[in-house]
């Protein structure tokens, strides 16, 4: 259980990083950890052309995983449907976006890759 929340406690601080990294890019951040049904999405932003929803993946180490697998096609599906309920629950009419955002902790120290426009509908 101890590690249960280590790993939760290291995934909201690299939230707090990345929403702090898409603010200082000059996005709004309009939810946080948004539901549908059993799926959710991290970090839904905006600015004045784009709908950004960002999957965040935090880690402690690199485990030799190439960022762009850290996110699977099943989870990009789960992403590209919550999205699209969240499209149509606030009637948003602009281009959306997938972005990753990887943080790295090492000694406490955030390390951030940035992947915008990191994968598409139509998988």
């Amino acid at each position: 259980m101890e590690n249960f929340h280590k790993k939760s406690e290291l995934g909201r601080k690299g939230e707090s990083v990345a929403a702090q990294f898409l603010v200082n890019k000059g996005y709004r951040i309009l939810k946080r950890n948004w539901r549908f049904k059993k799926k959710e999405i991290d970090i839904i932003a905006e600015d004045d052309q784009y709908l950004v929803i960002a999957e965040v993946k935090s880690r402690t180490g690199d485990y030799g995983i190439l960022p762009r697998e850290m996110v699977t096609r099943k989870k990009q599906r789960y992403l590209i449907e919550a999205a699209e309920a969240y499209i149509m629950a606030y009637e948003i009419n602009k281009a959306c976006r997938f972005d990753v955002i990887l943080i790295f902790f090492y000694g406490g120290q955030p390390r951030l890759e940035y992947i915008p426009d990191a994968f598409h509908p139509g998988l």
